[in-house]
């Protein structure tokens, strides 16, 4: 057990250092915090943002629930970085596999001591720490505007909502990985992962339309729809276990990708 701990851990330090001294990684994460600012600013302080909404519903004395405006501006921009995380992480997916295909590397690591579940682990906690990383200074400006919420803000439910960005951002890296492994091409696995999760993001419109017990099950696939519930503060078992399948699945078809060459290779 120890062996394979080393191991993931080996190839984690590998994957992270790869990623801190890639000029895409770090063109990724500047578009990614300039998209995430402006959204920050417009959805909190904007002509239409949520306190000029609260301020103008007290004007007119419009007899409605007071507007939450720490919890809703939680919500509105976590739903922003859900989306942003749909374009960015096919991106840092691509290469994870693809560019070992490329150099002519990925046969030494299928044919190599290390296990396949211990690279594709390691390989997955490299990006996703990574773009933990991207999320951090973000985290650091919503403390400090959640800090000034009267009544304050129950740190269970930012802690909550960043997890659920964070479980959805493996479940897509998970898979892209996967699909990464397929192909030597990095644009092309960038779009197949893309291609994948917008579908798994709007399946539960399908599901709608479809209706009836095949597009009930249809629509506990969805990313959105469970991404939503976590955000929303609500704690359902159900969208964690439904990340934690996608997140395993991704692994077990990547491990079992790799076990493929490492046949063919034999």
């Amino acid at each position: 057990m120890g062996v394979i701990v080393a191991n993931v851990l080996a190839i984690f330090r590998k994957e992270l250092q790869g990623y801190f001294a890639s000029p895409l990684a770090y063109i990724v994460a500047s578009i990614f915090w300039l998209l995430s600012g402006f959204f920050f600013i417009v959805i909190l302080l904007g002509p239409e943002g949520i306190i000029q909404q609260a301020a103008a519903q007290d004007q007119l004395g419009v007899p409605t629930p007071p507007i939450d405006i720490a919890y809703e501006f939680l919500r509105f921009f976590l739903g922003v970085l859900g989306s942003l995380a749909l374009f960015v992480l096919p991106i840092l997916s691509m290469g994870l596999y693809a560019e070992e295909r490329k150099r002519g590397t990925l046969e030494l690591l299928a044919t190599s001591p290390l296990t396949n579940w211990a690279v594709a682990v390691g390989k997955l906690l490299g990006v996703l720490t990574f773009f933990i990383t991207m999320v951090l200074p973000l985290m650091v400006y919503e403390a400090v505007a959640l800090n000034t919420a009267n009544p304050p803000v129950q740190p269970a439910v930012p802690l909550l909502a960043h997890a659920g960005l964070f479980l959805l951002a493996a479940s897509i890296l998970s898979l892209g990985m996967f699909i990464s492994s397929l192909t030597d091409s990095t644009i092309l696995a960038a779009i197949l992962t893309f291609g994948l999760m917008l579908f798994l993001w709007v399946i539960d419109s399908i599901a709608k339309s479809i209706g009836g017990p095949v597009g009930e099950a249809l629509g506990h696939l969805s990313l959105l729809e469970n991404y939503n519930n976590l955000v929303q503060g609500v704690l359902d078992t159900s969208s964690i276990v439904l990340f934690a399948s996608y997140i395993v699945l991704g692994v077990f078809l990547t491990a079992q990708s790799i076990d493929a060459l490492r046949f063919q290779r034999s």
